[in-house]
């Protein structure tokens, strides 16, 4: 029998346990095959539609990678940020940078030498909140009318222009160009020097000092001429006056008067450039030959005073000529009964005649053209002017009708009485009449007692019938006197008088004079800061009795500014004699709110409407002739360190702000 057969393998049994763990990569690759295979054709193109999705997108992504990369070894960005080696150190606060400022020269400082330390790219710039400074009301937007948008668009075009220049702007609330804030700045706050990083001795090194001059008051005065020269030269050129806003001109007669006017400010300013077309002008362009009916005062003061300031100043005999030219067409004005002149001269036909609605004139203006006349005829040896004027002077020294000194604001061309007897006022009508009276006195070397004993007695007149004080602040003022009651009203041109005051005291009056223009003069000051615009009215009410609290109301009708210069012209004559730094200060104030409220990008400075309305003052487009003619002068004057600079020891200014030379005598 045979044997069973025999078997040479042994059967192994795996628990399913072990089974699972045990695999070879052939069955892996099979098994990942056949599990796709056994997806649908929608998932299988799913997933070939993300990964070629994530292909491109890496593919895209390449070069801005490599720009990053390149960013981390380029060395164009070392300027921007510099980290490890200057850990301690931190950007420098914005608000800690001082600002640029036209005109202003700032000392080098050496620049640090910067360690070779590896750089990041920039961050983004933050953006820069909007400015809170101004008025609240100056945040808004509101009541812009169609050239105040026009004129917005000018300075944004510019922008970069001025970023090359780090002179900062502002836009104003109808788009007139601001000034940066020509000031020192103020101290850094604790939030600013946190900014900027740890103080010396805490482990910080210390920023290096930067060393800035303080602000250039007298070239920002250039500054403001120029722009003011830029509007009238561009639109307004050999008329007599700019309307910035409608960029055209206005016509008064037709002689140039704001060229005119300005011809010895562009002299004592140094804008020679300016000074030389504008004499180009009067060589070859100004006639008086015309058919025009002229204002005597107006013509006197401007013209004549402008001229003959411009000779002396100049030394140019093409100046005096034509001052003989205008003086002599004026003449005529003094053909009448009582040699008291007509108000209107026709410079071409050589008559004169009063206005249409009277016969009378006003006594500032017969009064207030002697100083000029006297000069011309120191000059030509012709003494018909000085005769002329000295006449009328006399005539007034005598006449009745005066109050302690004090004189009507009109007189009859007829009789040479005084009319409307009874309303006394230092503002219009009658205001230069008190100027010249000392002025007269000065310029002829204090030799004529009867113009200066008008001029006291007017002047104890003025403090026993005029002022008054405020109840709130105890503000001294000058009020007008109608029939016996006290009117607390003050004009703006009552503004020259603590100049006039300031300058009597000077040349030897009384000592209380000096006082009075330092109380006035405060006044003066508060028109314009009670103000919230910065400017004063044309005319103030002043509140007797505490009512509301405030010491100034306006009345609607009186909100009006039109650039004048009387507060500044006495805040220049209390400089000069008291050196007391704040007359300056005021005065830099009133600079910066006409820049802030009144100056028309496109070029010049307009009147405004409303001193009250900050959001709108509502310009009136009209830049007057005596804006660069005293108001820019006085200021630039005023914030000169040259005391030689006119000096009121040697010339005398006309109500114009035309500087005349003391007589020899005089000295």
């Amino acid at each position: 029998m045979y044997s069973p057969l025999r078997k040479d393998f042994v059967t192994l049994t795996l628990g399913e346990q072990h089974s699972r763990s045990y695999t070879n990569g052939k069955h892996r690759r099979q098994s990942c095959w056949r599990k796709w295979k056994q997806l649908s054709r929608l998932q299988r193109s799913l997933i070939l539609f993300l990964l070629a999705f994530l292909v491109i997108c890496g593919i895209f992504s390449y070069p801005s990678l490599s720009e990053q990369w390149k960013a981390l070894s380029d060395g164009s960005v070392k300027e921007d940020w510099v980290d490890v080696e200057n850990e301690g150190l931190r950007p420098i606060h914005p608000g800690l940078i001082p600002k640029v400022v036209p005109g202003v020269v700032q000392e080098e400082s050496p620049e640090p030498q910067r360690p070779n330390a590896p750089v990041l790219p920039k961050p983004q710039a933050l953006k820069k909140p909007p400015s809170k400074r101004g008025p609240p009301a100056l945040q808004k937007r509101g009541n812009i009318s169609e050239w105040q948008v026009k004129d917005r668009e000018e300075p944004a075009n510019r922008r970069e222009d001025e970023e090359e220049k780090e002179t900062k702007t502002v836009i104003s609330w109808r788009g007139a160009m601001i000034e940066a804030e020509q000031g020192t700045d103020p101290q850094p706050s604790a939030r600013m020097k946190e900014a900027a990083g740890p103080a010396e001795g805490e482990g910080a090194s210390p920023l290096p000092p930067v060393s800035v001059k303080p602000v250039d008051r007298a070239q920002a005065v250039r500054e403001a001429f120029r722009h003011a020269w830029k509007g009238y030269k561009a639109y307004a050129w050999g008329h007599d006056e700019l309307k910035p806003i409608s960029k055209t001109h206005g016509e008064w007669f037709g002689l140039g008067l704001t060229l005119i006017d300005a011809l010895d400010t562009m002299w004592i300013l140094d804008l020679k450039e300016e000074f030389e077309e504008a004499k180009g002008w009067v060589e070859k362009e100004l006639s008086f030959s015309k058919n025009v009916d002229v204002n005597l005062f107006e013509s006197t003061i401007r013209i004549l005073g402008g001229l003959l300031s411009t000779y002396h100043l100049s030394g140019d005999p093409l100046f005096l000529d034509k001052a003989k030219d205008i003086g002599l067409r004026l003449m005529p004005a003094f053909n009448t009964p009582s040699k008291i002149p007509y108000s209107d001269v026709n410079i071409g036909k050589g008559t004169a005649h009063p206005p249409r609605w009277t016969t009378d004139s006003t006594v500032a203006e017969v009064t207030s053209i002697q100083l000029e006349f006297r000069e011309l005829s120191r000059l030509t040896q012709d003494p018909q002017y000085q005769k002329a004027v000295d006449e009328v002077m006399q005539q007034v020294h005598r006449l009745d009708g005066k109050y302690d000194g004090l004189v009507p604001m009109f007189i009859n061309t007829n009789s040479g009485k005084f009319t409307h007897r009874g309303v006394f006022t230092l503002g219009a009508r009658a205001d230069s009449y008190y100027e010249y009276l000392l002025k007269q006195w000065l310029q002829g070397g204090k030799k004529e007692p009867e113009l200066l004993e008008d001029y006291l007695q007017a002047v104890e007149g003025i403090k026993k019938n005029l002022l008054k004080q405020t109840s709130p602040s105890k503000l001294l003022f000058v009020g007008e006197l109608s029939h016996g009651r006290l009117n607390p009203k003050m004009d703006h041109l009552v503004c020259f008088l603590p100049g006039t005051l300031a300058l009597g005291a000077h040349n030897g009056l009384p000592a209380d004079h000096m006082e009075l223009a330092v109380q006035l003069m405060e006044t003066c000051h508060q028109m314009y800061v009670q103000m919230e615009t910065g400017l004063s009215p044309e005319i103030a009410h002043f509140n007797l009795q505490n009512d509301n609290g405030r010491d100034v109301d306006v009345k609607p009708a009186d909100r009006h500014n039109l650039l004048r210069p009387e507060t500044v012209e006495s805040l220049f004559y209390m400089y000069r004699f008291t050196q007391d730094s704040k007359y300056r200060d005021w005065g830099w104030e009133i600079l910066q709110s006409f820049n802030k409220y009144t100056r028309v990008p496109s070029g010049g400075y307009t009147s405004i409407g409303n001193v009250r309305d900050p959001m709108s003052p509502l310009p009136r487009d009209k830049m007057e002739s005596f804006f660069l003619g005293e108001t820019l002068k006085y200021l630039f004057l005023l914030f000169s360190d040259d005391p030689e600079l006119i000096s009121l020891d040697k010339y005398v200014f006309n109500t114009e702000a035309h500087p005349l030379p003391l007589w020899p005598s005089a000295s």
